[in-house]
């Protein structure tokens, strides 16, 4: 669970405290704007308590969750229910509630359709989840394809609920789809191109892209040129590529060459595609990125290092010297594409100022088999290294194994570095203690000593187990 989701739940368990306690007493909302992950916490919270706490609360709202299905029913009848609270009980176990809310929660959408949908699609989509809960998902979503291309729709488009907003991207798809064979063109090719250009979310992107792919495909005159340049300026990879790809089709595949050092590696695959197909030669193009004074940058060097083989690491091992940090983690990341590993010349790079080098120096040296000792890694764990240079060394401690990473794992449980703590706990919860008794590197008096300085990462009965296991007492 998110951390949103899990303010939101707690926000929902203490507004149905308040409500029991009398804290909420009055006529005002109890959850203002709150969103679903709070309203079926608060549900939820108000059915779990003993009834006689509820009968105590003289909200509306703890009636329309009570315990009581038949309390339950009654408050329905009420004037105003509260529109979140009628959504859920239209997913209630109990037929004659479900039915009740029903009937009112298809009068509140027929009353202020656009106030209803807005409300309480978000909420809705949850519920879709619960075995009751499909009949309150099929009438919102009937709704909005009724009204596609209304106000509540493109509001829709832009909520800050993802699953909202993907529905919202695939009504309005659908929408384009069946107008295109009634002559939908450039407009609505620009349309699905500004929404996938501006969205975040891969899922709601990949769903107007492929609508804008497919309506483009269908243009006899080739894609549109100003949908393509939103496209190639998208947010999302899918989205840029889609662009890329579109460049052939719009007579412009020579542009394609820019984007071979694209950040993304799927923008930088369809470049490639893009750039073949017009004649020409990724190779040739990526090298000169890399070797242009000034051009190079972490994405034009991993873009030269997809096209290049062994015989360009040179090149590669050059770069580990360039001025720029994002480069020189390129460079070793494009190395260990290559599959060349140089322990000598990766070693000393875990002590780069730059943490991203330093990351990609442990990640290269973890699948090689010529790692640096033991000793020297020990030595970067200690205190006095940077904290990306420790989580380096620390991470190829933990692949080499055996006592040392075990050792190193105890110690730094009392490490100052949060992030350097929590990996070490996760690697003695998970470490096989009676396995090492047989390995010779060590014996049950250390390993003993061991569990004990770690008893904080276990609890009780976990730390006396591993105990046994090694033959000795708790």
């Amino acid at each position: 669970m998110g951390a949103v989701r899990r303010q939101e739940t707690e926000r929902g368990r203490a507004a149905a405290e308040a409500v029991l306690s009398g804290a909420a007493a009055g006529a005002g909302p109890v959850l203002p704007g709150a969103g679903p992950d709070a309203w079926t916490a608060f549900d939820q919270e108000l059915r779990s308590y003993p009834r006689y706490r509820c009968d105590a609360a003289d909200r509306p709202e703890a009636a329309l969750c009570h315990p009581d299905g038949r309390i339950r029913q009654q408050a329905l009848s009420a004037p105003r229910p509260t529109p979140e609270l009628v959504a859920i009980r239209c997913a209630d176990w109990a037929p004659a509630v479900r039915r009740r809310a029903r009937r009112v929660l298809a009068d509140l959408l027929a009353a202020d359709p656009l106030s209803a949908l807005l409300r309480l699609t978000p909420l809705v989509l949850r519920l879709g989840r619960r075995e009751q809960g499909a009949w309150a998902l099929e009438l919102f979503e009937g709704a909005l394809r009724a009204a596609a291309g209304g106000p509540a729709l493109a509001a829709l488009h832009d909520s800050p609920d993802l699953p909202a907003r993907r529905l919202a991207a695939r009504i309005a798809v659908e929408a384009v789809a069946a107008a295109d064979a009634a002559g939908a063109g450039a407009a609505e090719l620009r349309e699905l191109a500004r929404r996938a250009a501006a969205e975040h979310d891969p899922a709601t992107g990949r769903t107007w892209t492929d609508a804008a792919l497919a309506l483009a495909a269908a243009s006899a005159g080739g894609p549109d040129a100003e949908a393509v340049d939103t496209l190639l300026g998208g947010h999302v990879p899918m989205v840029r590529s889609a662009g890329v790809t579109l460049l052939r089709r719009a007579g412009r595949a020579a542009e394609a060459g820019r984007y071979l050092g694209d950040r993304s590696g799927l923008v930088r695959a369809c470049a490639r595609w893009a750039v073949r197909q017009d004649g020409g030669d990724p190779y040739a193009l990526t090298r000169a990125h890399v070797t242009g004074a000034g051009l190079a940058t972490a994405a034009a060097v991993l873009g030269f290092a997809e096209c290049a083989g062994r015989e360009d690491a040179p090149l590669l091992r050059a770069l580990t010297d360039h001025p720029v940090g994002a480069v020189r983690a390129g460079a070793v990341t494009g190395l260990r594409l290559l599959d060349t590993y140089d322990a000598a010349l990766l070693e000393p790079l875990l002590d780069d100022p730059c943490p991203a080098v330093a990351r990609a120096v442990a990640l290269s040296l973890s699948g090689s088999a010529d790692r640096p000792s033991t000793d020297r890694l020990l030595e970067r764990v200690g205190p006095a290294r940077p904290p990306h240079t420790r989580r380096a060394a620390y991470r190829l401690l933990r692949a080499r194994g055996g006592m040392p990473a075990l050792r190193a794992s105890v110690e730094l449980l009392a490490d100052g570095d949060p992030g350097l703590r929590a990996l070490a706990a996760h690697t003695v919860r998970a470490w096989n203690w009676q396995y090492a008794l047989h390995t010779g590197e060590t014996d049950a008096a250390e390993l003993g000593g061991l569990l004990r300085r770690s008893a904080e990462a276990f609890d009780a009965y976990q730390l006396g187990l591993r105990l046994r296991r090694i033959g000795l007492r708790e």
